[in-house]
């Protein structure tokens, strides 16, 4: 129990010349939103997602094609839609 950090303290391993490489217990980065990303983005992944569903359900209830394909469909105009956005320029 000696080698606990006490609370609220942050202990260094390692000391690399201050270069940015020192690994630390404790937040690093500070506070960041709970989600990351546009609306728009959200929107793209959330059409990808309802062509997922659309499609997985096809499957067990049949299988229906028409559905299946309407659901490959609405994920390929998701992912077009999600492309045009630029969703990939979102990564902070």
């Amino acid at each position: 129990m000696a080698e606990q950090v006490a609370s609220g303290a942050m202990e260094t391993v390692g000391n690399t010349g201050g270069h940015g490489l020192d690994a630390q217990i404790g937040p690093q980065h500070g506070t960041h939103a709970t989600h990351h990303g546009r609306p728009v983005s959200w929107v793209a992944v959330s059409i990808i997602v309802a062509g997922f569903i659309v499609g997985g359900i096809a499957m067990p209830i049949g299988p229906t094609w028409w559905l299946f394909w309407t659901g490959a469909g609405i994920v390929v105009v998701g992912g077009i839609f999600a492309l045009s956005s630029h969703i990939l320029d979102d990564w902070y």
